[in-house]
């Protein structure tokens, strides 16, 4: 390859990990006015990406081929005119949704976060899509109080251990389901472990509390679960909903989890019994509250830089390795986050 080739990712088609293939560029990308080009250092992996290759995922318009990637770190390689606030070598990161997966990109300059320097790109990719998600449910769509306890769904995975560990700085009392072979896992965030499979986590959470339930439970599984989760939650306490994981493998339609849905956000509202619900999603409370979701990423950023978090990182694989990450991923079978490298 030549200096100027790099290397991307694209997604032929929706559908199965077979549509993902590498690309081969030349010539770098020039970043227009007001743009940045960046060289990504590393690409985060998650269930969320493997929605977006289904064609699943309602924010992402556009259609194959284009290259997929949730969210990134890198730093910045050159400047388009009229860029100012950022240097050629500053750390930055996004959440675009799609585009992640390449070596080089090009980026509207006042959409990326800058973050500290120094602090390592396969940890600080994880901050972003993972643990702001987490940050946000525990601090933005719940009032939590140390002593409080919660119930993290999937909690195994990149999303559910990003909520561990910041439950654990919260000092919260963490119950997480996960298959049994993630409990060692859960256990090492200090949270108690129920295997999905073999227990109710109803009964189970009716009776690790003795029968007075949580203050908030983070369900990412679907409208079935949501019906179940509901039941789990404390007089004052609230169920937040952020993900539909069972219509991805296909064990639930789409017509239940609308269903489920709906009554998530409206039916359970009408019922005098104290508690309540919400549906998470970061990309619209982004677009709303920009500002806000820079507060929160600087604020995680800043606290890995101090040594706070350690996210669980199962692998970090190289860029050509996307479509055997995303068969881990679609078996259930990674626990924390598979982070690319994308200069490997």
């Amino acid at each position: 390859m030549k200096s100027t080739d790099w290397q991307r990712i694209e997604l032929s088609a929706f559908g199965g990990p077979e549509n993902l293939h590498l690309v081969t560029e030349h010539g770098l990308p020039e970043p227009g006015p007001g743009q940045v080009r960046v060289k990504v250092l590393t690409a985060g992996t998650g269930f969320t990406d493997t929605i977006v290759r289904q064609g699943q995922y309602v924010d992402v318009k556009e259609k194959p081929p284009f290259t997929p990637g949730y969210d990134w770190f890198g730093v910045v390689d050159a400047l388009g005119s009229g860029v100012s606030g950022l240097q050629v070598g500053d750390a930055v990161a996004d959440m675009p949704a799609i585009g992640g997966y390449t070596q080089y990109l090009c980026v509207a300059a006042d959409h990326v976060v800058p973050c500290p320097a120094g602090i390592d790109p396969v940890q600080a990719v994880c901050m972003m899509l993972s643990y702001t998600t987490a940050w946000q449910m525990l601090t933005r769509e719940c009032s939590l109080q140390p002593g409080d306890a919660i119930l993290v769904h999937a909690a195994g995975g990149a999303v559910g251990t990003a909520l561990l560990e910041l439950a654990r700085e919260l000092q919260l009392t963490v119950y997480g389901t996960a298959s049994a072979s993630k409990h060692d896992l859960v256990r090492s965030f200090g949270a108690t472990p129920i295997d999905y499979r073999n227990a109710d986590f109803v009964a189970e959470i009716d009776r690790l509390t003795e029968g007075k339930g949580v203050q908030a439970v983070f369900d990412t599984i679907g409208g079935k679960s949501w019906a179940r989760s509901y039941r789990c939650v404390a007089k004052g306490g609230r169920l937040v909903g952020f993900g539909a994981l069972q219509v991805t493998t296909g064990e639930e339609s789409v017509p239940s989890l609308l269903w489920g849905f709906a009554k998530l956000l409206g039916l359970w509202r009408l019922r005098p019994d104290g508690r309540s619900s919400s549906f998470y999603n970061i990309l619209s409370r982004r677009r709303k509250l920009p500002e806000e979701f820079r507060a929160d990423v600087a604020t995680l950023m800043q606290w890995l830089g101090d040594g706070r978090l350690y996210p669980a990182v199962a692998e970090v694989r190289p860029l050509r390795d996307a479509a055997d990450v995303h068969r881990l991923i679609d078996a259930g079978a990674v626990p924390g986050k598979i982070v690319l490298d994308c200069q490997a």
